[in-house]
């Protein structure tokens, strides 16, 4: 289930890392994480690993990407490797760290489902409760934010915001301004009827957290996922900064040049504090530990994966095919997850910078991938190609397919 390009800019919830930058470090990064994620040794890698690695080269030279970083786990390590460049001369390696969009919006959701484990929330609550200023948060749900079913607009889609974030890249936008755009539409649909995604859901949905927890968004979200998790290289914060080693994206530009777009501002992306970047290593372990559900009860990972979704999307006077998508019990959207052929994933994009992590539940795999791209990579979110291509060769019976359009 991709989310729509922005322009030429492909979208999705992102990523920053908080800590402070000394003046020895370039702009932008942070000084690096220690353990950092290592390629598969040549002599140890085996049949299987080679093919996999022969398979990203392949595809790196067809869809015109600067790099490709890749691991492959099915309770041990398949293969972990990187292929191209971070910047010219700096080869890519699988230690660097990297935007991680829409994986933020999936622990938003199991923060959800762990409070509501505790009986500190009911899923069915309004969001009016903790928001009272949002307009329609008596008919909108925490759990209707939770699996993008409000009705409320998608700002990346409003042509000002377009306008605003192609001219200025490096602009800082609060929530207030986000939701704002959001809200100056009419809903889509009456709350809870339909299914369309929106990024307002989720920058609210972190907005309800804090004030249900009295905790810091980033704060909340170490305490209860990427800690438990094992996360170590994944860092969420509050600016631009990326912890070192950095891979580098490149992206088209407001006047069609090719640049560096790294550090380009995330704020737009989801609620302050749900924005991330890791390394290849711990997208594949973040991809476990969603889908096989180790951070929920048995119930709430049922609920994340099958929350009531299947049936709806469908178009109406209001809401086009094109933004009301069919949900069905093969493809559809879960609690801030995507279910597509029995595989839990996710797939960032933005700037130049796409990612997936999935994971198949009957097999225990894990497949993790972050490309960059070069000026001619094809629109969309090329990691989710070389994810296909891999799954392929791993489980020909059920590879990972696109998300009908």
């Amino acid at each position: 289930m991709r989310y729509r390009p922005v322009a030429s800019l492909c979208v999705a919830a992102l990523a920053a890392a908080v800590l402070q930058v000394p003046a020895a470090v370039p702009a932008g990064a942070v000084p690096s994480v220690a353990d950092g994620c290592t390629a598969t040794p040549a002599s140890s890698g085996g049949a299987t690993a080679r093919e996999i690695a022969g398979i990203v080269q392949r595809a790196k030279a067809e869809l015109d990407l600067r790099a490709v970083q890749f691991r492959a786990a099915d309770g041990r390590e398949v293969v972990t490797g990187a292929v191209g460049e971070s910047r010219s001369g700096e080869p890519a390696t699988p230690a660097m760290h990297f935007r991680a969009g829409s994986v933020g919006i999936v622990y938003l959701g199991i923060v959800l489902l762990q409070l509501a484990e505790e009986g500190r929330v009911r899923l069915d609550d309004p969001v009016s409760r903790w928001l009272p200023d949002l307009p329609d948060g008596d008919r909108i749900t925490l759990k209707m934010l939770g699996t993008s079913t409000s009705g409320l607009h998608d700002y990346v889609t409003d042509p000002v915001f377009v306008k605003e974030l192609s001219a200025d890249p490096n602009r800082r936008w609060t929530p207030e301004e986000l939701v704002g755009i959001s809200t100056r539409h009419p809903l889509w649909y009456p709350p809870g009827t339909d299914w369309s995604y929106s990024h307002a859901n989720f920058v609210l949905l972190g907005a309800a957290l804090e004030k249900i927890t009295g905790t810091r968004l980033d704060r909340l979200l170490q305490e209860r996922v990427m800690g438990p998790a094992g996360l170590r290289q994944t860092r969420n914060g509050y600016t631009p900064a990326i912890p070192q080693p950095v891979l580098h994206a490149f992206t088209e530009d407001s006047e069609g040049l090719y640049v560096d777009s790294t550090y380009w501002n995330p704020s737009w992306t989801t609620a302050p504090g749900a924005v991330l970047t890791m390394d290849v290593c711990d997208l594949a372990r973040s991809a476990r530990a969603v889908g096989a559900g180790e951070l929920l009860s048995p119930a709430s990972y049922r609920l994340q994966l099958e929350p009531g979704t299947v049936g709806l999307g469908h178009a109406t006077v209001n809401c086009p095919a094109s933004v009301c998508l069919r949900q069905t019990r093969d493809a559809h959207f879960g609690v801030g997850v995507i279910v597509l052929d029995g595989w839990v994933m996710t797939n960032p994009s933005f700037f130049g910078y796409a990612a997936v992590q999935a994971y198949l539940p009957d097999e225990r795999l894990a497949i993790a991938v972050s490309t960059t791209t070069g000026p001619r990579a094809p629109q969309g979110n090329t990691a989710e190609t070389v994810a296909q291509r891999i799954s392929a060769a791993l489980v020909p019976d059920r590879p990972l397919t696109p998300f009908p359009r």
